[in-house]
């Protein structure tokens, strides 16, 4: 063991004070300052035990680790990033983008007071469901409207309180697992309900549900769109409005979970809240930050009976949404209100509706912008493939384009790397040993953002990455 170099690790204190004496260490809050000084002391008593350094460095050096530390301190974990990887709802980076004027307006709510519950005119006390409730049941037709934290809850909330303690007829191909593990039996078993699977995975008949229904033991009849994959070949499912006459001719409401929650947007395989009340549907949950674009919520529309025992069911106020998902997805639904304002002003609506031509002069434009700024990648424009994401529309590829990057002497896995590691991290996707930049889910005004972090990989030229 170094013993003489481990007696030589200066203390905490004195290294604060040469910290202290440096501008750019000295401005820092000093609660950061220790706990970078801590952890580079830290680090350099590793390297000495496992013999990666033999003496301790000069103080120039240590400081040097003392700043990167404290830039790690400093810096927030959830930050911006470059979405370049052409899925627009990409649940790892945050699904749904607001546009500037809705996050203009959460900004707005979240610096001040707001009327959350209040009503200024009356002087007394309302729900805050009163902010979105309207604009709700205008746009999908429902009679009465309630918006908790995702749809997952919405799902919950709904199944609990119409059909807790009873059975759920459901069939057995819509019994979907969600992201990151959670299985939809195991999330409405928290709320009492019992699942009465009928059919089969691929065929399901409107007389599986018949037989399955009893007087006294069964809630309701349960839909879920599958949202995230899709059963072809030899498959039989009643429409909605098939169980719906089904449900109604037995006392029992219809609860349908259509997932991602288009609204206006025509998206081939994805049912939208309005087509399903329509069709005779009781009440119907869905997202708001996939196809419509919003915050991340849970919307529930349908019946107002069913919509007011939900409201009041003690769930309501575990799974409530706040103040500045309501801010955002009120602005967001007033822009649902003009279909051609939405597809302009809501990113996600704009991003999957941006027309091919579009699509190929921003990839031209992006290359030019790579190719100046770093002359030795190699850079093609090519036609690639994205996804909706978020688990709508998995059978529908969306046709794009894309810049694909490669380095004569660097490999797709490392270029890849690099750009992750910058700041902000650029997030592209590697396919057959390049590292494709796809354009559908990057902004135009990210190019200087990506002709710098281009540049940067010009210094990875002969260097290891790590």
């Amino acid at each position: 063991m170094p013993s003489a170099a481990l007696r030589a690790i200066p203390k905490v204190d004195l290294l604060l004070r040469r910290a202290e004496a440096v501008p750019d260490l000295s401005s820092a809050p000093r609660v950061h300052l220790l706990a970078a000084i801590r952890r580079a002391l830290a680090e350099l008593r590793r390297d000495l035990l496992t013999g990666r350094l033999a003496d301790v460095p000069a103080p120039e050096s240590l400081l040097a680790a003392v700043r990167g530390h404290l830039a790690e301190e400093t810096a927030h974990r959830l930050r911006p990033v470059v979405n370049a990887t052409g899925v627009v709802l990409h649940t790892n980076l945050g699904r749904s983008v607001l546009g500037q004027a809705v996050a203009a307006r959460v900004a707005e709510v979240a610096a001040a007071y707001s009327n959350l519950e209040y009503d200024p005119q009356a002087g007394e006390r309302v729900s805050r469901q009163a902010h979105v409730e309207s604009l709700l049941t205008r746009l999908t037709g429902g009679a009465a409207a309630l918006a908790v934290n995702n749809n997952a809850a919405a799902l919950l909330l709904a199944m609990t309180a119409v059909c807790g303690g009873l059975e759920a007829v459901v069939s057995r191909g819509e019994l979907v697992e969600i992201g990151d593990s959670f299985r939809l039996p195991e999330i409405l078993a928290q709320g009492g309900v019992v699942l009465r699977e009928v059919g089969t995975t691929n065929k399901t008949t409107l007389a599986d549900y018949a037989g399955a229904i009893a007087p006294g033991r069964s809630g309701c009849l349960l839909k879920i769109h599958p949202s995230n994959f899709r059963l072809i070949g030899y498959t039989h499912k009643p429409t909605v409005a098939e169980l719906a006459a089904l449900a109604s001719a037995r006392g029992l409401p219809l609860i349908c979970d259509l997932g991602s929650g288009a609204v206006g947007l025509d998206m081939p395989g994805e049912p939208e809240p309005a087509e399903a009340l329509a069709a005779g549907a009781d009440l119907v949950c869905f997202s708001g930050d996939k196809l419509l674009g919003g915050p991340q919520a849970g919307l529930l529309v349908g019946r107002a009976e069913l919509v007011a025992r939900l409201r009041v069911h003690p769930l309501a106020r575990a799974l409530r949404i706040d103040k500045l998902c309501l801010a955002a997805l009120e602005a967001t639904l007033r822009l649902h209100l003009d279909p051609d304002r939405a597809r302009r002003d809501i990113p996600t609506l704009a991003m999957l509706t941006i027309e091919d031509g579009e699509l190929r002069a921003r990839a031209e434009t992006l290359r030019t912008a790579l190719a100046d700024a770093a002359p030795a990648l190699q850079l093609a424009v090519v036609e690639v493939e994205g996804q909706a994401g978020g688990g709508a529309a998995p059978e529908y590829p969306l046709p794009s384009w894309a810049v694909a990057v490669t380095h004569p002497r660097l490999s797709a896995e490392r270029l890849d790397a690099a750009l992750r590691r910058g700041e902000p991290p650029v997030v592209g996707r590697l396919h057959r040993e390049r590292l494709l930049l796809d354009v559908r889910t990057i902004r135009p005004d990210q190019l200087a953002i990506l002709a710098g972090a281009a540049a940067a990989l010009e210094d990875l030229t002969g260097q290891e990455l790590i």
